[in-house]
C-alpha cells in the first residue's frame, strides 16, 4: 500500500476509465461520447461487422475452451491448422498460438536461450521483453534505443559467442522503425540470432501487412488484439523451435491454451488482413498528415508511422492535459512511468484508418487549447 501511495504522490496511479461501448472511432464513458486516439484497433476489424460475424460463428461451431495445456488434451488439429495458415502467410516454417503477447515473449525467451547465450536487447524493448530476459539464464546486455551504432560495438566485443539480438520493428511508445536494412548488415557480418516484436507492425506495415522484418527475424512476435481486432498473440518460428518450446517452456506446459474457437476466428480473420490494402493506405496517409500538423504547429513528436509520441515530460501536467482534452470530447490518457521513465511522460496517439482529416483538426486545436491551459 506503501507504494500506491508514492505513487498517487508522484502522479503515477492508474485509475481507468470504465468504457461503456465502443463504435468504431468512438467510445462511450458515462453516457457520452468521446473521439479515441488512443485504440490499438488500427484497421477498424475489431469494430467491423464482417469480424463480429465470423467470431460469432466461430464460438458457435466450435468448442469454446480447450480445457487443457497443449501438452494433454488441448492441441486441437484446428489449432494446429491456424498456426499453419499464419506461418504461411508470413512466411516462416511454423507458428505458435499464445494468450497474450506478454506470455508470448516471456515463454519463449525465457525458455530458449540459456547460459552460454548472450543477449542484447533494445533499451525501449516491450517490458514482457525485459522481463524474459530476466527469467532466461542468459548473460544480457542493453543497447541504446535504435542505435545501430552502439548496438555495433556491443558485437564487436562479443565475437565468438552465441549472440541474441532483440528487438522491436515497429516501438510501442516512441513510434519510431527499425532500420532493417542496417540490422541485417550487421546479422549477416557477425551471424547472430534475432527475435523481433512486430506486433504493432503486423497487419499495417509491409505488402499485405507481412510487417517489416521477415528477411530479418529468425523468430518474430505478432499479437491479435492489435491490427487482428481480436486477442491472443503468435510467434512465428522454425519447427526445431517450437517442439522446444513445448517441451521446455513452462507457461506453454502449465497454461490452458486457447479455444478452438479462439484459433477458428484467428485463421478467417487472417484473410480480412490480407485483404485490407485499402485500410493500410488510409492509416499510411493520415498518420504522415497528422505527424506534420503536429510538428507544424511546434509539438514536439516522434514517430515514422500510426503511432506518434508526443513529449510532455512532467507527468503532473501530462495528466492535466489529458483531462483537458475530455471536456474536448477527446480520449488520450497520459503515458507515465513504469510504461516510460520518469518525467518522460508522453500522449501517445493512436492512429487508425478509421480517422480523417476532420478528426486530426479537432485534435491540433484541442492540444492547443489544453497546452495553453496547463
Amino acid at each position: 500500500m506503501k507504494k500506491l501511495k508514492t505513487y498517487e504522490k508522484l502522479f503515477l496511479k492508474r485509475s481507468p476509465y470504465k468504457i461503456e461501448k465502443r463504435s468504431g472511432k468512438y467510445i462511450w464513458i458515462k453516457g457520452e461520447r468521446f473521439l479515441n486516439f488512443s485504440s490499438n484497433d488500427y484497421l477498424g476489424i475489431a469494430s467491423s461487422r464482417k469480424a463480429n460475424r465470423i467470431v460469432s460463428d466461430a464460438f458457435l461451431n466450435f468448442d469454446i475452451s480447450s480445457s487443457s495445456s497443449r501438452l494433454v488434451c488441448g492441441n486441437y488439429s484446428i489449432i494446429e491448422k491456424a498456426e499453419e495458415e499464419y506461418a504461411k502467410f508470413f512466411g516462416y516454417e511454423d507458428a505458435l498460438f499464445f494468450p497474450s503477447g506478454y506470455q508470448a515473449n516471456l515463454a519463449v525467451i525465457s525458455a530458449l536461450f540459456e547460459k552460454d547465450d548472450v543477449i542484447l536487447f533494445d533499451k525501449h524493448a516491450h517490458s514482457s521483453i525485459i522481463k524474459g530476459i530476466m527469467l532466461s539464464e542468459a548473460e544480457y546486455h542493453g543497447f541504446n534505443h535504435n542505435s545501430i551504432s552502439h548496438l555495433r560495438k556491443r558485437l564487436s566485443k562479443l565475437q565468438g559467442k552465441e549472440i541474441v539480438v532483440i528487438t522491436e520493428s515497429l516501438f510501442s511508445m516512441d513510434g519510431d522503425l527499425l532500420d532493417t536494412r542496417e540490422m541485417k548488415s550487421l546479422k549477416q557480418k557477425y551471424g547472430f540470432f534475432c527475435l523481433v516484436d512486430e506486433a504493432h507492425a503486423f497487419g499495417v506495415l509491409g505488402e499485405k501487412g507481412k510487417g517489416i522484418a521477415t528477411e530479418l527475424a529468425d523468430i518474430a512476435v505478432g499479437t491479435l488484439g492489435k491490427a487482428f481486432g481480436f486477442s491472443g498473440a503468435f510467434v512465428l518460428l522454425p519447427k526445431k523451435i517450437k517442439e522446444l518450446l513445448f517441451n521446455l517452456s513452462l507457461p506453454i506446459m502449465h497454461s490452458t491454451a486457447i479455444s478452438p474457437a479462439h484459433a477458428a476466428a484467428c485463421k478467417e480473420l487472417l484473410y480480412i488482413v490480407a485483404e485490407a490494402d485499402e485500410e493500410r493506405k488510409k492509416i499510411r496517409d493520415i498518420s504522415y498528415i497528422a505527424r506534420d500538423r503536429l510538428k507544424k504547429e511546434g509539438f514536439s513528436v516522434l514517430g515514422d508511422a500510426h503511432i506518434i509520441s508526443l513529449k510532455v515530460g512532467d507527468e503532473k501536467k501530462s495528466l492535466a492535459i489529458s483531462k483537458k482534452l475530455l471536456e474536448k470530447n477527446i480520449y488520450i490518457p497520459s503515458i507515465r512511468y513504469p510504461t516510460v521513465p520518469i518525467g518522460k511522460s508522453i500522449l501517445r496517439i493512436s492512429i487508425t484508418s478509421m480517422h480523417t482529416e476532420e478528426d486530426i483538426d479537432l485534435l491540433i486545436n484541442a492540444l492547443k487549447d489544453a497546452w495553453s491551459k496547463t
